[in-house]
Parts: structure tokens; sequence; C-alpha cells
């Protein structure tokens, strides 16, 4: 029997700066874990300081040719550029080096189409994929040159790569069959606002803890890995709050720097989903020196969407791996805790802090019910909060928590109104 081994991709770095070289080897270093997710080896970096990138090969003449050699010393089999490169410039840099080049978007979206499992997730990565390589199609002779390995996974190698026409046609139909996907996830939104069940969406910067997080709450048996992306595809689970009220966590795609113009366009309904929530859980790593940096971005991103507007319980994940004492604070942030998620022994202050955002906004009552009015009952089951029920001579005892709508009423029927 003959086996055969797939040959590990071998990469080199390539970025471009005009201000800090500190945050542009940051770039690299996230884009060589980029790198490594795809189970491809970094075997060299470049940093051009540049106050833009050159129109024609994105780093110059000059480095262009110093690429070359390192190339061929280092037996590279691709560059990846860390910002999203021209038609031209992936054409003119591939000639001069001799080698396969891809840029920090072609990265992501390959990422993306390994990671997707479901039918919504394949979709979207696909739609993502065509009209990247839409805009790509004027001034590259030939995609198909790219032949296989990263960069290249998903719709496939097809006439319709070459052809704007044939790659509309199938924009159209996964934005039609996208629709529906939407069309079911309106009425799904609707029956929990009818049922008024409290959701938190969890978010954050990729590889912060959210796949831990709900592992630890729900044990969804979400995958987990200390990669980027680890996990791709929304995730919906009950988690039942230590008063006994359940509530949903919905997850969301994780953030990245750069993240590529058309991903979040494709995944704008899924992303959307954040500001449907009732409340958002933003997991933060800690141990990460750029953590604030990160935060921002992902802020950044909910404002676009707008989920800006919603209170906010931030984690700060992964305690465990710093020394010393350290503060951490996010202003956004109506409630923070810090913690492991992985490594502590309970969840208690988390459920806790959740508890409290859940029933901000409502009143706490002990009310006396009369047996006339079960349906106002009812109304406090699907629209309250309802800790206790007993029935007595004078009427249906509860204790709750209430909306406003709710509170009103009662006050009004106690009132004789």
């Amino acid at each position: 029997m003959i086996h055969t081994q797939e040959e590990t991709e071998r990469f080199i770095l390539v970025g471009v700066y005009g201000g800090s070289r500190s945050r542009a080897e940051a770039g690299l270093d996230e884009l060589a874990e980029l790198v490594r997710t795809v189970g491809a080896e970094v075997v060299g970096r470049v940093l051009q300081r540049l106050d833009a990138p050159e129109g024609a090969t994105y780093v110059g003449s000059g480095k262009t040719a110093a690429l070359r050699e390192m190339v061929h010393h280092a037996g590279a089999t691709g560059i990846v550029t860390d910002d999203e490169l021209t038609a031209v410039q992936m054409r003119n840099l591939g000639d001069a080096t001799g080698c396969k080049v891809i840029d920090r978007t072609i990265l992501i979206l390959d990422i993306f189409a390994r990671r997707a499992q479901t039918r919504e997730g394949k979709l979207q990565v696909e739609l993502a994929q065509l009209n990247n390589r839409l805009t790509h199609l004027i001034g590259q002779r030939n995609l198909s040159r790219l032949g296989g390995g990263i960069g290249t996974r998903g719709p496939g190698e097809k006439k319709l790569e070459t052809d704007r026409r044939h790659i509309r046609n199938r924009i159209n139909n996964i934005r039609h069959e996208l629709k529906e996907v939407k069309k079911h996830r309106t009425v799904t939104r609707r029956q929990r606002t009818k049922n008024r069940i409290f959701t938190f969406s969890v978010v954050g910067y990729t590889n912060a803890g959210k796949s831990t997080l709900f592992n630890r709450l729900t044990d969804a048996g979400v995958l987990q890995e200390d990669k980027l992306f680890a996990t791709l595809d929304s995730t919906v689970r009950t988690f039942t709050l230590p008063d006994n009220r359940q509530v949903l966590l919905t997850d969301t795609v994780g953030f990245v720097n750069k993240l590529p113009h058309h991903l979040v366009e494709a995944f704008r309904g899924t992303l959307e989903e954040a500001a449907m929530a009732d409340a958002l859980i933003h997991v933060v790593d800690a141990s990460d020196g750029d953590c604030y940096g990160k935060m921002a971005l992902v802020y950044g991103i909910l404002d676009d969407l707008g989920a800006g507007r919603l209170p906010v319980l931030t984690v700060f994940n992964k305690m465990d791996q710093l020394t010393g004492r350290h503060e951490f604070r996010d202003a956004r942030a109506t409630r923070s805790v810090r913690m492991s998620l992985l490594y502590d022994p309970d969840t208690r202050v988390l459920a806790e802090a959740m508890q409290a955002m859940a029933n901000a906004g409502l009143h706490y009552v002990e009310w006396v019910v009369d047996y006339g009015r079960t349906a106002f009952i009812a109304d406090i089951r699907t629209r309250g909060h309802l800790l206790e029920e007993t029935y007595e001579p004078d009427g249906i005892h509860v204790k709750a928590y209430v909306t406003d709508e709710l509170f009103r009423r009662q006050h009004k029927e106690r009132s004789g109104q």
C-alpha cells in the first residue's frame, strides 16, 4: 500500500507599516497564528516601512527582489501579506518571487471555509469568497494558477472563477437561500420575544474563550482549541440562573483585526443576532498584552452592528496565566468578573452577575392575586419571572420579578382604578 502525505505549506509573512513598528509586529504575530491555524508553517517575516503599500508589488521593487531570494533560501511555498492585495499586486508579487501569494483576507476566508459546519455557515463563507474573487478578476491572468492548498478551499477551482456572469449568478442564488434562512431566524426571534426569554449574546475577540464559556455554562460540547476561529457556526443554548430562571445564550463568530469586509457583510445576519439580544457577555483574554486594543476593536464592530447600546457583562478570562496583582476595567461594562473559565472550580460568580443583569429593570414583588385573575399569573410566567407560587384561602401568593407594565397593572388593580 502506498501512503501519501500532504506536504506542509511554508509561508513568509510580509507586512507594510507607516506608524508604530511594534503594532506592525503584533499584526504579523496574529498573522502567524492564522497560518498555524490552517496547519502551515511560518519560515520567515518581512516588515517594510512605507507610508502606504506600493501600488504595483505592495512592498516595492527593492524589497520584492530581496523576497525572491528569501523564498529560495527558506524553501517557502508561498507568501502571505498582512493587508488585502489588489489583483495587480498579487499577480506582480507572485511573478517576481516565483511562488504563490495570498493575503490576510484569503487566509481568513480559507479558515472559515474549513470551520463552517452548518448549511448557513457554508453559504455565508462561499458568498464572501465569491465576492472577494469577483474583485480580483481584473488584473489576474489566471486564478487557477494558484493550484491547490491554502487559499483555494471553498467553491473549488471551477470555470465560474474566471467568469463574472457565473459568479454573479451564484452570488444571487446564495443570497436568495440566505434570505430564507433569515426568515426562519426572524420567526425564532419573534417567538423568543413573545415568550420573553432573556437572551445573552456572547461576543469577543477570537480565541478569548467564548467556546470555553459556552461549555462551562451549558455543557454544549462546542469545540474549544487554542487556535483562532476554533468555532464558527452559531450556537444557542439555555442556561438556568441561580434563581431558577432560564435564559438563552447565543454565540457569535469571533472578531479579529482587519476582519475582511466581505466576511462582515456575508455574516451580517448572524452578527446582527448580537444586536437583538438583551445583553452582551464580552469575553476578554486578560493575558493578552493588547487586550484593551482588542476590546476597542470588538466594541467598534458592535457599534457598527447597532449593538453598542446594550448592557455588557465583561468576563476577563485566563487570569490563571497572570502573576501578581492586575486591575482590569471596562468603562463600557455594566458589570465585570475576573476568572479562568478553563480552570476555576465553579462559575457561580459569573452566573450571579448574569442573574443581576437579567433582573435589572424588573421589580421584585410579593403579591396576593385574586383567584379570578389567573390570566395575570400566566402573564407573570411569560413576561416576568415567577419565583414562587402558593395557593392560600385569601388568594394566590406569588414571589416574582415583573416588568414595569405588570407592576403598573397590579398597582392599578389594587387602587381600584
